[in-house]
């Protein structure tokens, strides 16, 4: 025991940099362990929400086609009604799948969006592959019309792929709000705060054209790594930038074509005029139709002033 209070007593001091890095690990266990917490109600929130959506839509009745019903008069009507109460429900489930469906194309398709919240488009996030999991269910189980003869169980899952989809989306949204570009490094993060400000120049009309260009390839220059752009967002962001180009030049021609020559005057036989010349005399129909003014008097040396000489005509 004796080794043990000598080395106590020598190295006591080493009490203080150990405190601080036991406080140190302390405080990262308990912040991992409150994003834990938070992500574990997130998720349990969906949880609750899908199984509301659930119960709502199984309150609704489904009835059989009328090619399953019996061959009678009343079973005939009560299957016609059926089906159009179950075409009104597909109308329903595709209105709401399209809504979600434009919703991710909000975020799929507008690269400051994407710069802005990219987690949404990276599928590493296991709330976003969730989400792009859930879509792929939904979009396989819908039907090809509205019109279509669906049995019950066959509305039954597609109804609860939307209920999935939609959940999936909302929570995925909410966790790419919240996290916005903090898995990327302090790099990284000025990368993309570069290509922000290089986006907002090469949609801006104030700008000159060279500068929109070159601000569109450093764009995708500060991008690229970073997030992974579909060809459909390159497509529009290319399209901005092409309309922001054009803005304010005449299509397909000059300036000089704001003001085109006057067609020239058929002459009386019906033959196009010939073109204008300077040492031409002008048109008989072009000479003025009033009294021709008397020339400019003259005035000598030997005139006394006031006194006006006209000019003799010629004999």
């Amino acid at each position: 025991m004796e080794p043990l209070f000598q080395f106590i007593g020598s190295y006591w001091w080493l009490v203080f940099p150990l405190m601080g890095v036991m406080g140190g690990v302390g405080s990262a266990w308990e912040r991992s362990a409150r994003r834990r917490h938070k992500r574990r109600l997130e998720v349990l929130h969906a949880k609750a929400e899908l199984k509301a959506a659930q119960a709502a839509a199984r309150g609704t009745s489904v009835l059989l086609p009328a090619s399953t019903a019996p061959a009678t008069g009343g079973a005939a009507a009560h299957s016609s009604s059926g089906a159009a109460q179950g075409a009104t429900q597909l109308e329903r489930l595709f209105t709401a799948h399209d809504a979600v469906t434009a919703r991710w194309l909000d975020y799929e398709l507008d690269v400051a969006k994407l710069i802005a919240f990219p987690a949404m488009s990276d599928g590493r996030q296991p709330l976003t592959a969730a989400f792009l999991r859930a879509k792929r269910v939904a979009d396989g189980l819908r039907p090809a019309s509205a019109k279509a003869r669906l049995t019950r169980d066959q509305l039954t899952e597609y109804r609860n792929a939307v209920a999935d989809f939609e959940v999936a989306f909302d929570v995925a949204e909410r966790d790419a709000r919240r996290l916005k570009d903090s898995s990327f490094t302090e790099v990284e993060r000025k990368r993309l705060d570069t290509a922000k400000q290089l986006l907002t120049i090469a949609i801006d009309q104030a700008a000159t054209p060279a500068e929109r260009q070159v601000a569109y390839r450093r764009v995708r220059e500060e991008l690229d790594g970073l997030i992974s752009l579909s060809d459909e967002a390159i497509e529009v962001l290319e399209g901005k930038v092409s309309l922001e180009l054009t803005t304010g030049q005449a299509p397909g021609g000059s300036s000089t074509d704001a003001h085109p020559p006057s067609a020239a005057a058929p002459t009386r036989s019906g033959s196009p005029a010939m073109p204008d010349r300077a040492d031409a005399a002008p048109p008989r129909d072009r000479l003025p139709s009033g009294p021709v003014p008397w020339p400019v008097p003259s005035r000598s040396s030997d005139t006394a002033p006031g006194r006006v000489i006209r000019p003799k005509p010629h004999t």
